[in-house]
């Protein structure tokens, strides 16, 4: 999960950091995305994070190799990640995945305005984008995978990614955000697309509300514990306590959200709630992820939590159900849920909706 700083003007000039072109013209402030992974330390040589086969099983998600067919999936993050095809190929043959590849037309690279001169690779960029990329591959194998890379972490060109996604893809994944600030509405209609899903992660520090998980337009996703039995069965699915949620401190929640019988028990009176929805995402209970474009000086295996893992994966299974997955979507009685009904992110898991996990778990 990519959390947003604001940095003045000046500041960003004394860091050596290049403002965007066209970047909030007007302002002096500008909002930059940094990026707290939820890693576990050392990289192996073999998986030691959750396997697809896992995460299918527990939500009953389609075991089809062509599940998501027909969809493309956009991931937005920022910089350039060189190996991503490459390790993407690595995790489907450790996992007996398709391959996706820019040969056969599933796995499409380009930067934020459609192109092929990509940013400069950040490390920790890159393994997030390995998580996003691999996720969504993973929960929806027949579908497209389109890579959209911004130029940098600011603001203006994630968002300039989001309109390249948006105009190029059915599903959209957002693991980035950030702390709320006054006017971030005039942003919201970047996630709005005729037939287009936006997912974004919640955040992973808890309370309160994040942007642009605070978004009307978008699902916001938040996180679980997944704890399991010594055969290998799932114990217990419990709320994450670094799952971010909230009231929103200034957008308005749309209409299927404060229509829903649940919303008034956690007392937002009228304002945006987050998350909507959730899955796993404690690092303890972390994917496997692999990454050779070396993070911390190393490569190979990783074990990643993190709303960055839930987002991708609310997104691919929304590509697999081949509906627009909106706010009407997901607060009518289109999904099964598994209800989170204990832990604690600030604010408590409750039965029914809460601001730990949302409605809860989607299940099959």
């Amino acid at each position: 999960m990519r959390r947003l700083t604001t940095l003045a003007v000046g500041s960003v000039m004394a860091l050596g950091l290049a403002m965007p072109t066209g970047a909030l013209a007007g302002s002096t402030r500008d909002h930059y995305a940094s990026h707290p992974l939820h890693v576990k330390p050392n990289a192996s040589t073999s998986p030691t994070g959750l396997a697809p086969s896992t995460i299918k099983s527990v939500y009953g998600f389609a075991t089809s190799s062509t599940a998501g067919a027909g969809t493309t999936i956009a991931i937005v993050d920022a910089y350039d990640d060189p190996t991503a095809e490459a390790d993407l190929g690595v995790f489907s043959s450790q996992y007996g995945l398709p391959a996706c590849t820019t040969a056969n037309l599933c796995f499409h690279k380009v930067n934020q305005t459609g192109g092929t001169k990509y940013p400069k690779t950040n490390a920790g960029w890159a393994l997030e984008i390995s998580l996003d990329v691999q996720w969504a591959h993973a929960i929806a194998p027949g579908a497209k995978i389109l890579l959209v890379e911004a130029s940098s972490n600011s603001f203006t060109n994630l968002l300039a990614a989001e309109d390249y996604a948006a105009a190029h893809a059915g599903y959209v994944s957002n693991s980035w955000g950030g702390s709320e600030f006054s006017g971030e509405s005039a942003y919201d209609g970047h996630f709005v697309h005729s037939g287009v899903s936006f997912f974004v992660s919640s955040g992973d520090a808890g309370t309160p509300a994040e942007y642009p998980s605070a978004s009307p337009n978008v699902i916001s996703v938040g996180g679980t514990t997944l704890t399991f039995n010594s055969d290998g069965s799932l114990r217990s699915e419990t709320g994450w306590s670094g799952s971010g949620g909230g009231c929103s401190a200034y957008e308005t929640a749309n209409t299927a959200q404060t229509s829903f019988s649940e919303y008034g028990q956690v007392a937002c009176a009228g304002k945006r709630a987050t998350p909507d929805v959730s899955l796993d995402a404690d690092p303890n209970s972390g994917v496997s992820v692999y990454d050779s474009t070396r993070y911390s000086g190393q490569k190979g295996w990783w074990t990643v939590g993190g709303t960055s893992a839930s987002s991708p994966m609310w997104a691919a299974s929304a590509a697999d159900a081949g509906s627009v997955v909106d706010a009407s979507y997901v607060y009518g009685s289109s999904i099964t849920y598994r209800d989170i009904v204990s832990g604690n992110n600030g604010a408590s898991c409750l039965v029914g909706y809460d601001l730990v996990t949302g409605r809860g778990s989607w299940t099959r």
